[in-house]
């Protein structure tokens, strides 16, 4: 077990919150109203910053309007999108644009504006390492001020993790060298790419099939090679049939839980198109371009699917990339070069480095992962310690899901209150994901009995 050493002594808070994406600070906007809690947010940032990197001008939310920071949870809120809306006077422009989908730079200016007005953010404080006082049965959360290097200890009961997702990179690329760019840093360097005689895309899903429509769009004024490699057999759409989102449900995260965890494995590993595909206009978009761009001779760009990357090597005397190849339906190995090389590869989750003092108080799964129950807890009691967008292999793909934060967060505050204070909606579908519960055995099955639907949300 744990210990830490001497203290300041303060009110202990309710809990202390870490890391602020649009999840936590969801959380922080559904948690300033309620007088009986007192939470604490701490981010290392400067302010908050969602994607810097992919904030391309025409780029838009995979998700409609509604799935901000607090609707779902309480239409009333002062903090809904459409509140922002109103004071920055852009509403009926947002009217009649007609399209229920914000622009991805209008989403990070209204979680701006949330932060700014809530009182439990502490910007600048970056979380170093959190203990456990058995003496006083709490957490101390040390943090250190990035502008003053002060140091501050906060006691709390209680513990919520949102420190996201970092940027993943391919092991052949790890320690490459060179100037090779992941796309959550992409405009950042976009200047820097597009003086290159060449530059290869390497990934799937929105947010490469964004870059390359960027790239594309220049690719005459800089007379660059353009390549797009995917793994991907082909450039897939994201599924948004509407009974499909019935699986963004909270009896489907009830489904996906109870099931075992070498089922939720495979599921979650074959369900890609339903959280990582291309917006059908995007991919549309993609074609148009590439037609226009063709109509007075070959276009130098080239797009290769069923394409793995299996290896990278960097030059400094020429400063150029080889990226090893294999097409993986044909089994045929080749060489590709290019100057510029983007990463579009994704987020994984990594465990924080803070925690090590109180992994004894974690339940961990036979992979090393949290073992996240159903209320989206990680401790050994249940009751202590909360993760935001850490459990797509407990609850499934709607874990990332911008729809669903609303729903979480309304369950995070029913444990840290111990009664309800949104409404928390059990069943929202209108079809059936789990065998029925009725005892009655079908006709193939006759003396199987069913199974049970999963735990109350």
């Amino acid at each position: 077990m744990s210990t830490a050493p001497p203290h300041a002594r303060s009110a202990p808070h309710d809990f202390v919150a870490i890391g602020l994406g649009p999840f936590n600070l969801g959380l922080a906007a559904l948690s300033e109203p309620i007088e009986e809690l007192d939470g604490l947010f701490l981010e290392s940032r400067p302010g908050f910053d969602w994607h810097p990197g992919m904030l391309l001008e025409s780029s838009t939310l995979q998700t409609p309007f509604l799935a901000d920071l607090v609707t779902l949870a309480d239409p009333t809120s002062p903090y809904s999108f459409l509140n922002y809306l109103k004071e920055v006077g852009r509403l009926y422009p947002f009217y009649i644009r007609e399209s229920f989908y914000p622009l991805r730079t209008e989403y990070n200016d209204y979680c701006r504006w949330v932060a700014d007005k809530l009182s439990s953010i502490r910007f600048g404080q970056r979380v170093t390492t959190v203990e456990y006082a058995p003496d006083e049965g709490l957490y101390l959360v040390h943090a250190v001020d990035t502008d003053t290097g002060a140091s501050a200890v906060h006691r709390t009961r209680k513990l919520v993790l949102g420190t996201g997702t970092p940027p993943y990179v391919p092991e052949a690329c790890r320690d490459l060298g060179g100037d090779l760019v992941h796309n959550s840093a992409y405009l950042r360097h976009k200047d820097a790419l597009q003086a290159k005689d060449s530059i290869t895309l390497v990934g799937s899903g929105q947010s490469a099939a964004e870059i390359y429509h960027d790239l594309l769009q220049d690719i005459d004024r800089h007379g660059y090679q353009l390549n797009w490699v995917t793994r991907s057999p082909r450039f897939f759409p994201l599924e948004y049939t509407k009974l499909t989102l019935e699986m963004t449900s909270p009896e489907y995260a009830d489904y996906v839980h109870a099931l075992p965890a070498d089922t939720r494995d495979r599921l979650v590993g074959s369900q890609k198109n339903l959280y990582k595909g291309i917006n059908s206009e995007l991919i549309d978009g993609i074609f148009d371009l590439l037609y226009q761009k063709s109509g007075r001779g070959p276009c130098p760009t080239r797009l290769m699917t069923n394409t793995t990357l299996t290896g990278a090597h960097y030059s400094e005397s020429d400063g150029s990339y080889t990226l090893h190849l294999r097409q993986r339906e044909q089994r045929r190995d080749f060489l590709l070069r290019s100057q510029g090389l983007v990463l579009a590869t994704g987020y994984r989750y990594q465990t924080p480095d803070f925690l090590a003092p109180v992994r004894d108080r974690i339940r961990w799964d036979e992979q090393g992962r949290f073992a996240v129950r159903r209320n989206y807890s990680i401790d050994t009691a249940g009751q202590e310690i909360y993760v935001q967008n850490a459990e797509l292999h407990t609850h499934g793909f709607v874990a990332p899901d911008l729809g669903m934060g609303a729903y979480r967060n309304s369950c995070v505050i029913r444990e840290l209150l111990g009664r309800e204070h949104y409404p928390v909606e059990r069943s929202i579908a209108f079809q059936e994901f789990a065998a029925p519960t009725d005892g009655t055995p079908t006709d193939d099955e006759p003396d199987t009995p069913a199974g049970p639907t999963g735990a109350r949300a």
